[in-house]
């Protein structure tokens, strides 16, 4: 269809369920007025981020910012945290799937995020229905029948619930099927946060809550102004009361990570703390030192929370936060508990639990998990360090980290089996994208776009650089194409079981090779996949 509205957008998409609801011309308008306002700036803030990115490729390292020396030496703090968002111990996460919003909203845990982002592939129908599936959470209204297995999923009592928090996509992805103009679409991050915003912020007002936001892959403190300004157009021009929105920032690429005091500061009347994104972060710093031989990266199994770098950045944040009385929200667990072979399981949870425990000795008010049969091991790690709802009275003023800190690189081996598990991930991801999946069960591990960055971009770096593999082989272009064809003979030969599209393989193994394999690092896979979604 083509619907256009006076000072909206364009619809270019087909009809599909939830159009009639989600897509209304007082919505097309008010997404209309915020793409008319902040997509050029938008626009000249992707600008910044590739300039930074060119002087990263010249030898520069990212730093501490020197002309807002004074936010960081400041006193100023966040304002209060909102009665329902108090206590996050424990947040899941999850695409915008009704099934899976109506058992993440269920599940015991205090937060569920509704990510459009990463964990969703963008289709039109993906996206429409995820607005509908929200809309119709809100109100309590909610259900789904899984026809196959015939049963009958349904919300419990509104009060009962996790709080929701949404996730729209990154300010570098645009929505195709809504146009601000002729070939110019609208920015994929207003769309999902203006649609939400207009249908859903006077409801959760009304039940008590407020709407709640997560902001993905800002890259400086000037983003986050951005997004502070998209908050205060949002309320005055639906008459919501200035600071009623709240979002924490993942802090998923390393540029942020220099700029924490920053982006709090940009959104101190709509904080609601930072996150530790880590496998974005350890993907955006592949992307910073692409250039650099010296920061050639180890196995993806080696570069946990543990290493220097990792470490680093998790206590600084933990540091910032609780100066300025805002959340530090702790990194994924993405196991899924396995009943085929309950030794294995039971180490696998074990290590999660180890995590967990980390994280709250060092001082998080939450953490996230990827599965809610990982909720009440996250949730006893907490407890079993404090009782209280959070631990913003942590302050850990023994932290004392330098740009250096946040630069150094990890240390470990690299392995023929670590090419091959990131061969067999990234393409396995992104044909199940390519088929409209974002979160995929892979390995006993909740695979999302982020973990397929890292799997691709670590291929990229590995052969740019010539990088040896324990063995002494060298990661060249002849060895990446005999591992991916031998990778993908097995894959092919499962593909009935595993609910594959052979056409779909196909091409995402046509895609990744093409990433891999290219003289420059592509800056993000789903830029490259969309047109083929």
């Amino acid at each position: 269809m083509m619907l256009a509205t006076q000072r909206g957008l364009a619809v270019l998409g087909p009809e599909v369920p939830g159009s009639d609801l989600i897509l209304t011309d007082e919505a097309l308008e008010f997404v209309g007025a915020l793409c008319a306002e902040f997509q050029p700036r938008i626009e000249a803030l992707l600008a910044r981020r590739r300039e930074l990115q060119s002087a990263y490729d010249a030898g520069e390292r990212p730093r501490f910012l020197t002309d807002t020396a004074e936010v960081r030496a400041g006193s100023w703090r966040v304002a209060s945290i909102p009665a329902d968002l108090e206590r996050r111990t424990v947040e899941i996460t999850g695409p915008v799937e009704p099934k899976m919003i109506i058992n993440a909203l269920n599940s015991g845990a205090d937060v569920f995020m509704a990510d459009f982002e990463d964990a969703s592939a963008p289709s039109w129908a993906n996206m429409i229905g995820g607005q509908l599936a929200l809309f119709q959470a809100v109100r309590g209204g909610l259900e789904y029948v899984d026809l196959t297995r015939g049963r009958h999923y349904q919300l419990d009592a509104l009060d009962s619930l996790a709080t929701l928090m949404v996730r729209p996509r990154g300010l570098h992805l645009r929505e195709a099927q809504l146009e601000l103009a002729p070939g110019r679409p609208a920015a994929a991050s207003l769309v999902d946060f203006g649609l939400y915003f207009f249908h859903n912020a006077k409801a959760l007002l009304e039940r008590g809550s407020g709407p709640y936001f997560y902001l993905p892959k800002l890259q400086s403190h000037l983003e986050a102004r951005l997004w502070n300004q998209v908050f205060g157009f949002a309320q005055r021009r639906l008459g919501i009361a200035h600071g009623t929105i709240r979002a924490t920032v993942l802090i998923e690429t390393l540029p942020a990570a220099f700029e924490m005091d920053e982006i709090l500061y940009e959104l101190r009347e709509h904080s609601a703390g930072l996150n530790c994104g880590r496998w974005d972060y350890i993907f955006s710093a592949i992307k910073t030192f692409r250039r650099d031989p010296s920061w050639v990266l180890p196995d993806r199994a080696e570069v946990g929370m543990t290493q220097p770098f990792m470490r680093a950045y998790t206590q600084l944040l933990i540091q910032t936060c609780h100066r300025r009385g805002a959340h530090a929200m702790g990194g994924m667990a993405a196991l899924i508990p396995r009943k085929d072979d309950p030794a294995a399981n039971a180490a696998a949870l074990a290590k999660v639990r180890e995590g967990k425990l980390r994280e709250a000795r060092d001082g998080h008010d939450g953490t996230w998990v990827a599965h809610p049969g990982l909720i009440p091991i996250a949730r006893e790690a907490f407890q079993s360090v404090t009782d209280a709802p959070n631990q913003l009275g942590v302050l850990r003023e023994d932290v004392r980290v330098e740009a250096a800190d946040l630069c150094a690189p990890p240390e470990g081996a690299r392995t023929e089996a670590g090419v091959r598990t990131n061969v067999r991930v990234g393409v396995q991801y992104l044909e199940a994208w390519l088929r409209g999946r974002g979160c995929v069960p892979l390995n006993f591990l909740m695979e999302d776009a982020a973990t397929a960055e890292i799997s691709r971009a670590q291929l990229w770096q590995w052969r740019a650089h010539g990088a040896r593999l324990d063995d002494g082989r060298v990661v060249d272009e002849a060895l990446l194409r005999t591992i991916v064809a031998e990778e993908l003979d097995a894959l092919r030969a499962a593909t009935p079981a595993a609910g594959a599209s052979p056409s779909r393989l196909d091409l995402a193994e046509r895609l990744f090779t093409q990433m891999v394999l290219a003289d420059e690092l592509a800056d993000f896979l789903t830029l490259e996949a969309y047109p083929h979604l």
